[in-house]
């Protein structure tokens, strides 16, 4: 059972077990999936401020950090117990295109070549990491939520702007993977 564990599960099944989130947490007292209003609920419980943003009852969306909490605690233990300790399979064609960026090292899902210290401090590193970060933070923020919360609750649950948002989400992706990145790897 563990070895079944350990390998990667086919859209088919993990796709699926993803998408049954929606109805069980609709049925456990109409719960919303999403996770980024997580750290709104954190900075609502510990920042004291008077700022209108933070002024909710956050105690009613406890179940969000538990959730958050399960998620954090659940990955530290798929990386202890579960994790896979063959090479990560690469198509021939993205090996081929991430080698003229220099990036050859796939014996973890992370890249060696873009996430050690040095690599982190230099100026692609903080445009990585920073101003990545910070347009995540924005993009969700002005989007009203993440992804994880328009395109499998928001869609779920047929919500206009959750099906923007999703194809908002997808034609940036797109842009950033096959424009920006190639120009931020070549600096």
């Amino acid at each position: 059972m563990l070895e079944f564990l350990k390998q990667p599960w086919p859209w088919y099944i993990a796709g699926p077990l993803i998408g049954l989130t929606v109805p069980a947490l609709l049925i456990m007292g109409n719960k919303s999936f999403g996770i980024s209003s997580s750290l709104r609920h954190i900075c609502a419980a510990c920042i004291p401020a008077k700022i209108p943003f933070f002024q909710y009852d956050w105690k009613k969306e406890v179940w969000n950090l538990f959730f958050v909490a399960g998620i954090l605690i659940g990955g530290f233990i798929a990386a202890q117990l579960l994790s896979n300790p063959a090479n990560v399979v690469v198509n021939p064609k993205l090996a081929t295109e991430l080698a003229g960026y220099g990036i050859t090292d796939y014996h973890s899902l992370i890249p060696a070549q873009l996430f050690n210290w040095p690599q982190l401090l230099s100026a692609k590193g903080l445009i990585l990491m920073v101003g990545g970060g910070f347009m995540v933070g924005f993009g969700t923020r002005y989007a009203g939520g993440c992804t994880s919360g328009h395109a499998i609750m928001g869609l779920s649950t047929l919500q206009w702007p959750s099906l923007i948002a999703t194809i908002c989400f997808m034609i940036g992706g797109f842009v950033m993977a096959n424009l920006i990145l190639p120009f931020i790897l070549n600096l």
